[in-house]
C-alpha cells in the first residue's frame, strides 16, 4: 500500500509547485501584443457574475451558447463583492496585487487539496452534477485508474494494496452533494495536472473555447481555465482566465500581466502565454474529451 500511496501523494504535491526558474519573461522572439483597448472600465463593481462583472472590450462581443453549456456555467460563476481577497484554505489571505481582479465564490473546504488542476476538474464535475450526467464524471488517478463517480455514489470506495487499486463496496448508495464533495476530495487528493493533461486532448489556439484548459502536466505543473470568450467581426478573439494554485486556495480571475487596463488576453498571444504566476505555451492549450 505504502508504494502506490507514496506516488501518488508526492506527484500531487509537486504538481503545482512553483519553480524558482520559472519564467515569466516572454522570448525576445515572441510576438508582441497591443494591450486590448478599453474606452471604459472594464470591469462593473455591480456584477455577481464573470458575465455581469466583466465587460467586453470595444468591438467585441459574447457569443450566445446554450443554457446547459459547461460555458454557460463558467460565465455564470457567482462572485465574490468587488475587491475581494483570495482565501487560503485556512483562512489566510492571498494577496491580490498583479494577480486576481475577482474570486469565485465557491467554498473549497478546509483541507490543501484545491489547488490549480484540482479547481479545473472540480468545475466540469460540479457542472455536471447540477446537470445530473453523473456517468460523465471520472477522472484518472496519478497511477493511471479511472475513478468514476457513479462507482463512489452507488457506496464503493477506493482500495489500494500495494500496486493494486481496486472498488470496495462500503456504504448505502447516496448522490447528495456531501457524497459527491467526498469524491471530489479524493480526487483532488491522487490527482494533478501529470494525469489531468494526459487525459485531454490539444487544441489549436484558433479554436479556443470556454473550458478550454491551459496545462502543463508534471513537476512542477500548472493550469488555468478559459472561462469566458469574446470575438469581433474580424474573428479575433479573447478569452479570460482562472486559477487556483498552491497552497490550496478559491479560485480567481486572473488579471493580465501585460495590460493594466484589462483582464483580457488575445489569442494573438505570440508563442508563450503569460500569466501572473506561470508562463504557458500556445501549445498546452487541451480540452476534455467528451
Amino acid at each position: 500500500m505504502k508504494s502506490i500511496s507514496c506516488v501518488l501523494i508526492v506527484a500531487l504535491f509537486i504538481c503545482c509547485q512553483n519553480a524558482d526558474n520559472q519564467s515569466v519573461t516572454s522570448n525576445l522572439n515572441d510576438k508582441i501584443v497591443a494591450p486590448i483597448k478599453a474606452t471604459k472600465s472594464i470591469i462593473n463593481p455591480e456584477g455577481k457574475t464573470i458575465e455581469s462583472r466583466f465587460l467586453t472590450p470595444e468591438n467585441f462581443e459574447r457569443k450566445r451558447r446554450e443554457a446547459n453549456s459547461f460555458a454557460t456555467y463558467l460565465r455564470q460563476l457567482p462572485l465574490k463583492p468587488h475587491g475581494s481577497k483570495v482565501l487560503f484554505h485556512d483562512g489566510t489571505i492571498k494577496p491580490s496585487e498583479r494577480v486576481y481582479d475577482a474570486v469565485v465564490d465557491l467554498k473549497i473546504g478546509k483541507r490543501d487539496l484545491h489547488q490549480c488542476a484540482d479547481a479545473v476538474m472540480r468545475l466540469r464535475a460540479e457542472h455536471l452534477w447540477e446537470q445530473n450526467k453523473h456517468d460523465e464524471i471520472h477522472f484518472n488517478f496519478t497511477n493511471g485508474w479511472q475513478v468514476d463517480y457513479s462507482k463512489w455514489k452507488a457506496g464503493y470506495r477506493v482500495k489500494v494494496e500495494g500496486n493494486k487499486t481496486s472498488w470496495v463496496k462500503k456504504t448505502a448508495t447516496s448522490d447528495t452533494y456531501d457524497t459527491f464533495w467526498k469524491y471530489l476530495e479524493i480526487i483532488f487528493s491522487y490527482a494533478g495536472t501529470l494525469s489531468l493533461s494526459k487525459e485531454m486532448k490539444s487544441i489549436d489556439i484558433a479554436e479556443i473555447q470556454i473550458g478550454d484548459v491551459f496545462i502543463q502536466g508534471g513537476s512542477p505543473g500548472h493550469a488555468v481555465i478559459v472561462v469566458d470568450l469574446a470575438e469581433n467581426v474580424q474573428g479575433d478573439k479573447v478569452f479570460l482566465l482562472a486559477q487556483s494554485y498552491m497552497p490550496a486556495q478559491e479560485t480567481q480571475i486572473l488579471k493580465n500581466p501585460n495590460d493594466d487596463e484589462s483582464p483580457w488576453y488575445s489569442i494573438d498571444f505570440g508563442n508563450k502565454l503569460e500569466t501572473p504566476e506561470w508562463t504557458f505555451s500556445k501549445d498546452d492549450l487541451k480540452r476534455f474529451k467528451g
